[in-house]
């Protein structure tokens, strides 16, 4: 391959590479699959190493973030993760409460909560320790981002006190503060990043 046919495909693959993470890491929607977003990755950094004079700054390959994985392992969850569905009308409330008393009789109790959207996860904790932090996925399983989720400092990494079971599972949703995502979005934009939707 010849430095200018070099330089065409290292272009290529990083406006691919990059659009491809994009679809996947912030709208959620992949449109490659792994294999085939590996094998791309791949002839990028074989092509970058023969041809270092054409490195894009933009590449993929130059992207890091710290401890923060590009890529995840999919696992299955212990339990399914299932999730509510909309409720919109009083009748609807009522019938899903006639449901549950069917199913488990008269012998609970309601917790209404505010309603964030946001990244719904399953954190597992063993002996007090966190050890797997796993995304809703598709219910039965989802993407390991344990790596990630031990950068939340609201999250522990070892619960200070004694009594919990040996092994139990918290679920729940990690979001961000509207004032909080839109200091991000500065930051990004002043880096010459695009913001996030």
């Amino acid at each position: 391959m010849s430095p200018a046919e070099a330089a065409i495909r290292i272009e290529e693959l990083t406006r691919e590479l990059n659009e491809y993470n994009y679809q996947y890491y912030v709208l959620a929607s992949p449109i490659i699959s792994d294999y085939d977003f590996d094998q791309k990755l791949k002839e990028l950094e074989e092509l970058e190493r023969l041809f270092p004079q054409f490195l894009d700054p933009d590449s993929p390959t130059q992207k890091v973030g710290g401890d923060i994985t590009q890529r995840f392992d999919t696992v299955r969850h212990r339990w399914p993760m299932l999730s509510l569905s909309n409720t919109y009308s009083e009748q609807e409330l009522r019938d899903f409460d006639e449901r549950v008393r069917k199913a488990i009789g008269n012998d609970f109790e309601y917790v209404c909560e505010l309603k964030f959207d946001g990244l719904s996860i399953s954190l597992t904790y063993e002996h007090g320790i966190l050890k797997r932090a796993v995304t809703r996925g598709d219910g039965i399983q989802g993407d390991d981002v344990t790596t990630n989720v031990r950068t939340i400092k609201k999250i522990p990494n070892k619960l200070r006190t004694d009594g919990y079971p040996d092994l139990f599972e918290i679920r729940g949703e990690i979001f961000m503060h509207r004032a909080a995502f839109q200091r991000l979005n500065n930051e990004r934009i002043e880096n010459g990043e695009m913001a996030y939707a």
